[in-house]
């Protein structure tokens, strides 16, 4: 399925500009402070700072990255409740896993059946599993 964009879609919006500092112990994860400005790059006071944490979940298919919202006034305070806010989002990410390999499972190919036409498959009738 192709997404749906139009090039009006792509513009960016300039009362909504963040710039973006990186924050790591290079082990546990990063922490991202979105400090707001204005078009012009100077601070936008009337704003308040986001923080937004990201580590990453390891998969038997291999690592699947995780972010999430801190909610936070300060970086301290971000940092500390990092382990917090981390695991929420990995348990929530994990849910989500489940759900997909279940709706995967369950889904169940019946081929067309008829003759001659463009999507016929020999033994018709039968159910195929993806």
């Amino acid at each position: 399925m192709e997404p749906n964009v139009n090039a009006t879609d792509l513009e960016m919006d300039p009362t909504d500009l963040y710039h973006e500092e990186t924050f790591t112990d290079r082990k546990m994860g990063t922490v991202r402070r979105l400090t707001p400005v204005k078009a012009d790059g100077s601070a936008d006071t009337s704003r308040s700072a986001l923080y937004v944490g990201q580590a990453q979940l390891l998969t038997p298919v291999g690592t699947v990255p995780v972010s999430f919202e801190i909610g936070a006034g300060s970086l301290d305070e971000a940092i500390e409740r990092f382990a917090e806010e981390a695991k929420k989002a990995v348990d929530q990410t994990v849910e989500e896993l489940k759900e997909f390999r279940r709706q995967a499972s369950s889904s169940i190919v019946m081929p067309q059946v008829g003759p001659g036409g463009p999507g016929d498959l020999p033994g018709g009738g039968k159910i195929q599993m993806p």
